[in-house]
C-alpha cells in the first residue's frame, strides 16, 4: 500500500485490489449521421481508491455523460469500464442495479429529496430499499446526520431547510448503504460560493471518514483545490490530466 497527498489529505492507493475505477477507450454519441453528437471520444483515465478526483470543463465537455456510464446509469458504444473491479459490460440489469444501489452513491445539483419525508427518513430510503433491520438503520442515519452537521435536523422536511442543508442530506443519504464509490455531478451548482466551497469541504472530509472515492463534476475553480486530482474534459476529450 503506497500513500501519496493531494489538497492536504492522505490518499490511499491499494495496489493490491486495483484502482478504483478503471475507464479504457471510452466512445458514448447521441444520434446518427450529421446530426450525431460525439460526447465522448475515446476516453481513458484511472481513479485510485480513497481519492477524490474533479472533472472539470465547459457545459457540453461530457461530464455527465462520463459519470452516467461511470454510475451504470447509461451504456457506451465502446470502451470498458470497471467500478470496484466488476467490469460492467459483463452486468445484466440485475447486476446493474446492485452496483448501483450497493458499491455508487450518487449526488446531484438538483438535490432530489423527497418533499414528504423528513431529513432521516430520506437519508434511510436507500437501506430501505436494501431492507437493512430497522434498529441498524436507524443507527446508520444518526451516524449520517452527524457526519453532515444536521443532527439538529432530522425531522424537517426538505421545504425547512436551505439548499446547504439539502445538500448535506443527499451527501448522506448516498453514503447510506456505503459505497465504495461516490459520483456527484455539479453538487453545488444550485449554492452561492461559500455554501458550495463549505460542502466540498464536506466531501473532501467524507472521502477521508467514510474511506470512499469520489468522483465530482463541478465547474467551480475555487473547489478544483479541494481534489487529490483533476481531471479536465473538453469536446469528449481528456484534455489535462
Amino acid at each position: 500500500m503506497t500513500e501519496s497527498t493531494g489538497a492536504g489529505a492522505a490518499v490511499l492507493d491499494q495496489d493490491d485490489r486495483g484502482p478504483m475505477v478503471l475507464v479504457r477507450d471510452l466512445h458514448r454519441s447521441y444520434g446518427t449521421g450529421a446530426a450525431a453528437v460525439h460526447a465522448l471520444r475515446g476516453v481513458s483515465f484511472e481513479v485510485r481508491r480513497g481519492e477524490l478526483v474533479a472533472l472539470k470543463g465547459r457545459s457540453g465537455s461530457g461530464k455527465t455523460t462520463l459519470l452516467n456510464l461511470v454510475g451504470g446509469l447509461d451504456q457506451p458504444d465502446r470502451g470498458r469500464i470497471e467500478v470496484d473491479g466488476l467490469a460492467l459490460a459483463d452486468l445484466d440489469e440485475d447486476g446493474l442495479l446492485e452496483l448501483r444501489r450497493d458499491r455508487v452513491g450518487f449526488v446531484f445539483q438538483s438535490f432530489g429529496l423527497i418533499p414528504i419525508l423528513t431529513a432521516a427518513e430520506n437519508i434511510g430510503v436507500p437501506m430501505r430499499l436494501r431492507k437493512t433491520p430497522v434498529r441498524t438503520r436507524e443507527e446508520r442515519v444518526e451516524l449520517l446526520l452527524g457526519l453532515v452537521g444536521l443532527e439538529g435536523h432530522a425531522k424537517q422536511r426538505p421545504g425547512e431547510l436551505s439548499g446547504g442543508q439539502q445538500q448535506r442530506v443527499a451527501i448522506a443519504r448516498a453514503l447510506a448503504n456505503k459505497p465504495a464509490l461516490l459520483i456527484a455531478d455539479e453538487p453545488t451548482g444550485q449554492l452561492d460560493a461559500e455554501t458550495g466551497l463549505a460542502v466540498m469541504e464536506l466531501l473532501r472530509a467524507v472521502v477521508r471518514s467514510e474511506r470512499v472515492t469520489a468522483l465530482v463534476a463541478t465547474h467551480d475553480p475555487a473547489l478544483l483545490g479541494l481534489a487529490d486530482r483533476v481531471l479536465e474534459l473538453g469536446d469528449g476529450e481528456i484534455i489535462e490530466r
